[in-house]
């Protein structure tokens, strides 16, 4: 047999092994992928916070609810107020099923800003949904019992110290709202890694206080929420005020013109999509389905369901395609109140 000949052969024989796997794994089941194997479940939080304790809920859960079964594994990546995690999840993770993450609400957000470190289009994320819409929740201006504000009205001459995060997190971005569109007497020291951290530092006596969940302190810090540790002063992420704190004014109930309401809508929009739940783009599309249904069939799920509601967790869940219908009303807000908020979480 000539060299020519035997080369084509090979050629075509491997032509024909290429063409048998691609087939096997076209064909392969969502349940023959997912059984036995492990899913890696990304969170961009240090643990023991809101978004570490909701996704270890759903690592517990969701797998009863994917054909096959899978072993889901809480991976903690701290970084950038979830930012980290968000650009692995949409450049580097495997895009076959087997990495998700629950991403820090407002992350998806800062590609419409046009935030230069945001590598992803969050409208191609596969999402497969959010625990919470933020119905039965509130974002507060939370101090130690100690501090001499009683109300947030005291705030115009008493400074309180908050702490926080970074540029990608709630916690600075609502801390310096409070402090340039509301002009409360508020000083920010950032650098912390989550809602835990920040607990601490105020039981140190660093911080006066910080912006937090409602929830993310049912859920963190119970006892100390049970025993009055802490004083709300106002809330955000809520058109009316909550029926729990009704002495509680809100920040649009606060802002003083039309200018300053509009910037904090917009702010607020990721609290609709609270907790969110997402995987690579590009999944095969019966996974990704798989993965949809799973999310929210567990979410329907009565044992799943009384552990969120122990733990604190406000379950007021939305589907993937809610998710999308948000990120495009943040991506129709006028680019004037855009620029204004970006401005505002670049300042010190």
């Amino acid at each position: 047999m000539s060299a020519k000949r035997t080369a084509l052969l090979l050629l075509v024989c491997g032509l024909c092994v290429g063409l048998q796997a691609t087939q096997h794994m076209t064909a392969q089941s969502v349940e023959s992928f997912y059984r036995g194997r492990t899913v890696a479940m990304l969170v961009g939080t240090a643990p023991g916070g809101i978004n570490d304790i909701s996704a270890r809920l759903v690592a517990r859960h969701l797998s009863r609810f994917l054909p096959g079964n899978p072993t889901i594994v809480v991976q903690n990546n701290p970084g950038g107020g979830g930012l980290v995690t968000a650009n692995r999840l949409y450049v580097n993770s495997d895009k076959d099923g087997s990495v998700l993450a629950k991403l820090e609400r407002a992350v998806p957000q800062l590609a419409i800003q046009g935030n230069s470190n945001a590598q992803f289009d969050p409208a191609k994320f596969t999402w497969l949904g959010s625990l919470s819409s933020y119905a039965n929740d509130a974002y507060l201006m939370l101090v130690n019992a100690n501090h001499p504000a009683k109300t947030v009205a005291d705030l115009k001459t008493t400074r309180v110290v908050l702490g926080a995060d970074n540029a990608a997190s709630s916690n600075l971005i609502f801390a310096v709202i409070a402090k340039e569109v509301l002009g409360l007497n508020v000083s920010v020291v950032r650098g912390y890694t989550g809602a835990a951290p920040l607990f601490l530092a105020m039981q140190r006596g660093e911080l006066d206080g910080q912006m937090v969940g409602l929830s993310s302190v049912r859920t963190g810090q119970r006892d100390l929420w049970t025993k009055r540790a802490f004083r709300p002063l106002m809330a955000f992420g809520r058109d009316r005020r909550h029926p729990e704190l009704a002495d509680i004014p809100i920040g649009r109930e606060l802002a003083g013109d039309a200018a300053a309401r509009a910037l904090i809508e917009f702010a607020e929009l990721p609290f609709f999509m609270a907790l969110p739940f997402a995987a690579p783009p590009g999944l095969p599309p019966d996974r990704a389905k798989a993965l949809q249904t799973a999310f929210m069939a567990m979410c329907r799920d009565n044992a799943f369901v009384e552990e969120a509601e122990t733990l604190g967790i406000d379950m007021s869940p939305i589907d993937g395609a809610a998710i999308l219908t948000l990120l495009a009303r943040t991506a129709a807000t006028p680019s004037d109140v855009i620029a204004r908020y970006n401005a505002i979480g670049e300042r010190k």
